[in-house]
């Protein structure tokens, strides 16, 4: 008994990175998929954005022929509705502006999603797992990836959710294919993947949640608003336009209404998905590195 403990207390962590991977991102889901409440809660705001907001900003409306003919001026009401689709065509690559944030909501839930990954490094640490996960021969990458992985699965399946929920509430469905969803959701797990690595390395060392809390409170609107989620970028000011080109966010987003709606893209697809495999290469890589450095027992 006592050799094995011996054995046990001079343990190092194994050089396999697959090692207890699964294990430790199956416990990240349990917190998950046994609350189906957090999942309820977590898909209300994109809902509450896609039934108000996307349905209340009803841009169509703005160009049809009862709102957008010019007094004194007898135009058909068929030629007006022609040029206020052609007007919406050219503005958002969509015919309806519903449709187009909700290509932006998919996006907007995998970000929300990732911001919280960090978060469960602080708790984990604050109540005491982390000290003992350290003591096993699991590497410190795998307790890294577990956390950005649990987080990516969680943020691609509540974003299967809100594309129902927006099909059901109207979204154009004329160009949805399966090879577009399956091409859109790639582009989202590269960005998850990439930004869940982002918000676990910023909560590496910390112990206070409430600091971690404040991180999250900082980054998640800048995120949101500087990138095509909710508005075009071409109509932004020149030096918006610069943030939005380097946030992943935008090329995830530009995947989406690519495949899902037919629309002109911001770039081609080919260079979307290499900005967004070597955005998540390279953060998951830093993540990887600082844990051995900074994940201390």
């Amino acid at each position: 008994m006592t050799e094995t403990f011996v054995e046990r207390a001079d343990w190092k962590p194994s050089s396999n990175p697959l090692h207890g991977l699964w294990a430790l991102t199956n416990r990240e889901l349990k917190k998950w998929y046994k609350e189906p409440v957090v999942l309820l809660l977590s898909l209300i705001q994109p809902v509450i954005w896609l039934g108000l907001y996307g349905k209340s900003l009803n841009f169509g409306a703005l160009f049809t022929g009862t709102s957008f003919n010019i007094p004194g001026l007898n135009i058909p009401k068929s030629v007006l509705d022609q040029l206020g689709s052609q007007i919406m065509l050219s503005t958002f690559g969509t015919t309806d502006y519903f449709s187009f944030l909700a290509v932006g909501m998919l996006s907007f839930v995998a970000l929300f999603t990732a911001m919280f990954s960090g978060m469960s490094i602080v708790w984990d640490r604050r109540f005491g797992f982390l000290d003992k996960i350290l003591t096993t021969p699991v590497p410190r990458g795998s307790i890294i990836m577990a956390k950005v992985f649990s987080s990516t699965i969680r943020g691609l399946i509540q974003s299967a959710i809100v594309l129902v929920l927006a099909v059901l509430l109207g979204m154009n469905v004329s160009k949805i294919t399966p090879i577009g969803i399956a091409g859109t959701f790639a582009a989202l797990f590269l960005m998850v993947l990439g930004l869940s690595s982002v918000f676990v390395m910023l909560a590496l060392r910390s112990t206070n949640w409430q600091s971690q809390m404040a991180i999250m409170n900082l980054l998640n609107l800048p995120l949101l608003f500087a990138s095509n989620a909710l508005f075009p970028a071409k109509f932004m000011p020149t030096w918006l336009q610069y943030v939005v080109k380097v946030n992943p966010i935008s090329y995830a987003t530009d995947v989406g209404r690519q495949l899902l709606l037919g629309s002109p893209g911001l770039n081609t697809l080919g260079f979307d998905f290499a900005y967004l495999v070597g955005f998540a290469a390279v953060f998951s890589a830093i993540g990887i590195a600082l844990s051995w450095r900074y994940l201390s027992q």
